[in-house]
């Protein structure tokens, strides 16, 4: 057990190449053993504990490096619940130190390169060829420019040049918009975008039954990456066939299971498929998929880290590994967020670097409890955030009394308030189960479209899809008119 973090979930990283001078190895296992006992360090070679209160975050299962993910809470980690989170750990110490501010700024994905071996003589020898301080005496004679160079310094070691995060705003490097989503979303009005749940088939029939279903009454619909870390057709190819059905798809791209040269590869070809809106996710932990379940490594990037990426490949054209690409990709990007999945001052941070990334539209996990909602609302707002994103509340109607126990009792992130699972109960039949659930959901539209701050609703309807055309309908919304031509 480590003094500042939670005990490791995995051993310290390896070097690809094993060191051939002793002194050195030796070295290298006195440092980890140090950083080991004080940090719980895995040796990563990329330390970021001056942006995350001294405790690592690579302690966290996920290795999560900029934020905690949706299913976590006060009392445990997701992914092994005889362990505290560490991102709350970050989040709780940071606030008492008065570093909550430091937690914005963008961290760079791991370098394979560097990882497993020392960082103390790299800084050492990364010090003395800048020669740009900070020098010890300046400690005494001059704290201001001591400070100063110190936080340079380190911004340096930890911001390599094939990443330059910081905590700034970054608006869309274009003007005109890119997808029929976006579009709608700068004319106003109460958007509308679906979900639709991939097969788990080798053929497109039931993309197109639903396509037809949702094609007049939603901008666009999301088509779910693996979701629950649980193999169905990819996001990548349900959404070229819904394209080719006529409905704009939201393609999720998820990082678990991938490299960031899968990303990349995978992002530049759905640009080239004509696909433009991409919703980016870190993914469920490998643990919540059937058995056998896949070797759970820790998570290459995270969906900051992917919306930096995808960003940059689009408002700069640049790749990681520093290419030029020579068609820049037109992406519409969106992130996830969870406003009950965490205290809202916690969750506003973690939205706050998904836009300042890239993130131009947020779809929010299914909310029940509207006063809670406008609590996340009430953050985001402080924070100067609700001008710079487009808000998609999350609907999902309920279809049985089943299904509103288990999301409330099961479901990470998600809080149904007791009277409505009552109400739930007290339905009657499968039928009247079914009645109380979308009236349940019509009422909470009426909020969202009197609330300020929100574009629109997102609606995730579970294999029920064709309740869609009906709560369109009977919110009063009508069928939609596009305000541009389909792009291709």
């Amino acid at each position: 057990m480590s003094i500042f973090s939670p005990r490791r979930y995995q051993a310290p990283f390896r070097p690809m190449q094993r060191e051939k001078s002793l002194p050195l190895r030796l070295f290298t296992g006195f440092e980890q053993t140090v950083k080991g006992a004080l940090f719980g360090c895995r040796m990563c070679g990329n330390c970021i504990l001056q942006e995350t209160a001294f405790v690592c975050p690579m302690t966290c299962p996920k290795g999560l490096r900029n934020g905690l993910c949706g299913g976590a809470s006060p009392e445990h980690c997701e992914v092994d619940p005889s362990r505290p989170c560490t991102w709350y750990k970050i989040y709780e110490r940071a606030e008492r130190m008065g570093r909550v501010d430091r937690l914005l700024e963008i961290n760079a994905p791991i370098d394979g390169a560097k990882a497993g071996r020392e960082t103390w003589l790299e800084a050492l020898r990364t010090w003395r060829e800048r020669g740009e301080g900070p020098h010890p005496l300046d400690f005494f004679k001059d704290r201001a420019k001591f400070d100063a160079e110190w936080e340079a310094f380190f911004r340096a070691l930890r911001q390599p040049d094939w990443w330059q995060g910081d905590a700034a705003y970054h608006a869309p490097g274009y003007e005109e918009p890119v997808s029929q989503l976006e579009a709608d979303l700068r004319a106003g009005g109460f958007v509308v975008t679906g979900e639709i749940a991939p097969p788990l088939g080798a053929t497109g029939d039931i993309i197109f039954k639903k396509v037809g279903w949702l094609r007049d009454v939603v901008s666009a619909a999301n088509f779910t990456d693996n979701a629950s870390a649980t193999a169905r057709m990819n996001s990548l190819a349900s959404s070229h066939l819904a394209l080719e059905a006529g409905l704009e798809p939201v393609m999720q791209l998820q990082a678990r299971d991938r490299s960031r040269v899968a990303l990349e590869a995978d992002a530049l070809g759905a640009a080239g498929l004509g696909i433009r809106d991409i919703l980016c996710l870190s993914g469920d932990h490998q643990r919540f998929g059937p058995g056998p379940v896949v070797k759970p490594d820790q998570f290459d990037m995270d969906a900051v880290q992917v919306l930096w990426m995808l960003r940059r490949m689009r408002d700069e054209g640049v790749l990681l590994d520093g290419r030029t690409i020579k068609n820049r990709p037109p992406f519409f990007l969106g992130a996830a967020s969870s406003p009950f999945g965490a205290p809202a001052r916690f969750e506003a941070i973690r939205v706050e670097k998904k836009v300042n990334a890239g993130a131009q539209f947020i779809q929010t996990q299914p909310i029940f409890d509207y006063g809670r909602f406008t609590e996340w609302l009430e953050a985001l707002d402080k924070r100067n955030l609700l001008g710079k994103v487009y808000i998609l509340a999350g609907i999902i109607p309920l279809k049985s009394a089943r299904a509103a126990h288990f999301m409330a009792e099961e479901v990470p992130g998600v809080v149904i308030p007791p009277e409505l699972v009552a109400r739930m109960d007290a339905a009657g039949d499968k039928d009247g189960q079914q009645e109380e659930g979308v009236a349940i959901a019509l009422e909470m539209i009426e909020r969202f479209k009197a609330t300020p701050g929100i574009s629109g609703m997102h609606v995730m309807a579970v294999h029920w899809e064709e309740i869609v055309p009906r709560l369109v309908a009977e919110a009063g919304l009508g069928k939609r008119e596009p305000v541009m031509e389909a792009v291709m």
